[in-house]
């Protein structure tokens, strides 16, 4: 029996999801990945990060801002993105797509950012503080050499699939944003603290 089951949900998942496909008008899928960034938005972005300290470098900043917005539209491509974020996220638990969930598209872009060899900026990796009406969510931080995470820029792309949505930490009004380190040894904590108690009726575990 445990060897039907799993397939057979899969399958009904699939039926479901290929009418939700057809009846939203995602059938016929465009081309993958987002247009290139503008050099206005580029020069935005870099002038936003040079302003992040006065002992940041500003060709370092340009260059940060370049390697950000050319890296997400590669991911893009990468990824086969062609919808939403949250359908792309399910295609992706399906299997029909290899990577683009929102801890892919911040690993990847840290990955990037640090080829770029930084010498006065920081890249942190952060998730969102735990809500119950809202999935949680992770991000990658760039902040001036030294400084916390909330004295940076998020940089986002996974939430505009594949546009680089950025913006001063503090002031992302969507998401309260904490280390992932942070988060992580909470979840190991909560985990243990269940494991010691071993209550049916303590829900602290996911």
């Amino acid at each position: 029996m445990r060897h039907t089951v799993q397939p057979q949900m899969k399958f009904v998942t699939l039926c479901i999801f290929a009418v939700f496909m057809l009846t939203t008008g995602c059938a016929i899928q465009p081309k993958t990945g987002v247009p290139a960034a503008s050099p206005s938005e580029v020069a935005a972005l870099a002038d936003s990060i040079h302003s992040l300290g006065p002992k940041v470098d500003l060709q370092e900043a340009k260059t940060a801002a370049k390697a950000a917005f050319e890296h997400a539209q590669h991911l893009s491509v990468l990824y086969q993105v062609t919808d939403a974020p949250l359908i792309h996220n399910t295609k992706v638990n399906l299997g029909l797509r290899n990577r683009g969930l929102c801890w892919h598209w911040a690993r990847d872009m840290k990955s990037r950012l640090k080829q770029t060899d930084l010498k006065t900026l920081d890249l942190h990796m952060a998730r969102s503080k735990p809500q119950s009406f809202r999935i949680g969510h992770s991000t990658l931080i760039i902040s001036a050499k030294g400084d916390k995470h909330t004295d940076g820029i998020v940089l986002d792309p996974w939430r505009y699939g594949g546009r680089v949505f950025w913006r001063a930490t503090k002031a992302d009004k969507k998401y309260i944003w904490l280390l992932e380190s942070e988060v992580l040894k909470a979840q190991a904590i909560n985990r243990h603290h269940c494991r010691k108690i071993a209550s049916p009726k303590l829900k602290c575990c996911h």
